[in-house]
């Protein structure tokens, strides 16, 4: 019982790891007061491109990281548009996940099929070896690891740090922003970049890590579900965590009740994750006061530079 327990709680935090990298990018993209809906898009470009080259090169870092530069390729065509030439946020959000959807499938078709052995596990020595602590939280792979040092460093940065304090401001007001002399372009054009970056990680976690190999599609609309964590969270980082964790419990509970062989259709679990995404942002939009009050004021508006 105890071995069925364990390994259920470390297939969840194998499935809320892409969850936390895609979340906590947009949501440091979001602080900067620019909306893209473009993670799908992005994670599933990441994922094709990282499993891509670990095909080719049989390197896991340089899959990674062939990931995270992918996800930054689409951010940039995203910056670019809605920074440069003023184009509106939320559609070119659209077609940026119809374009990588598209995209992913075109560069993958012949790796549908192959096999990859995942990611190595870092054990790490003596404390791996507690019983039952240490297998959950000291023998995963460097996603896992990176994840929870993602949100470390990220509350930490927008807490803690002057960037962060301006990037905040550049989100809660530009015009203010600009006023005193910071580049309000240059900083959403960094938070868009760090965003695709992390959306990039997310989907090497799923074509390395959570199910390593390559199928069309198969993020399976968990970039909707990250976006929905960041409004979940009220964009704060620990919440994302906490949000990521419950939608990936979530996901697996649905998979063990299909294996125990549980009397309900498998099209009703398997939509279980999607269904709780939307009761979450019914039961958050209730209290629009304190949506008010925690995001950034800019979110989604266009920002005109008077000189």
């Amino acid at each position: 019982m105890t071995e069925v327990l364990i390994a259920a709680i470390i297939t969840i935090i194998t499935a809320a790891t892409p969850l936390i990298y895609a979340a906590l990018g947009e949501m440091v993209t979001e602080k900067s007061g620019v909306l893209n809906l473009g993670v799908e898009g992005m994670m599933l470009m990441g994922a094709v491109c990282g499993f891509t080259a670990v095909h080719l090169s049989g390197s896991a870092t340089l899959g990674i990281l062939t990931a995270a530069l992918a996800g930054t390729g689409m951010a940039l065509v995203f910056a670019v548009l809605v920074l440069g030439f003023q184009a509106t946020q939320v559609a070119t959000g659209l077609a940026l996940t119809i374009f990588g959807v598209g995209l992913s499938a075109l560069i993958g078709q012949d790796l549908v099929g192959v096999a990859y052995d995942g990611l190595p596990r870092l054990a790490i020595p003596l404390l791996s070896e507690i019983p039952v602590i240490g297998p959950i939280l000291f023998n995963h792979d460097i996603l896992v690891y990176g994840s929870f040092a993602l949100v470390f460093l990220v509350s930490w940065f927008l807490g803690r740090t002057r960037a962060g304090l301006v990037l905040r401001a550049v989100g809660d007001s530009h015009d203010a922003a600009h006023a005193i002399g910071y580049p309000v372009i240059r900083i959403r054009y960094l938070a868009i970049l760090f965003g695709g970056a992390m959306s990039g990680v997310a989907g090497a976690c799923l074509s390395l890590a959570y199910s390593p190999l390559w199928i069309e599609n198969m993020s399976a609309g968990r970039g909707w579900i990250a976006l929905a964590l960041v409004v979940f969270a009220t964009w704060r980082p620990w919440r994302v965590f906490v949000g990521a964790y419950l939608f990936g419990g979530i996901t697996i509970l649905q998979l063990h009740a299909q294996a125990l062989g549980a009397g309900v259709p498998a099209q009703v679990m398997s939509m279980l994750p999607y269904a709780a995404t939307i009761v979450v942002l019914v039961l958050i939009s209730r209290d629009r006061n304190k949506i008010r009050l925690n995001s950034p004021a800019c979110i989604g508006k266009p920002f005109h530079p008077t000189s």
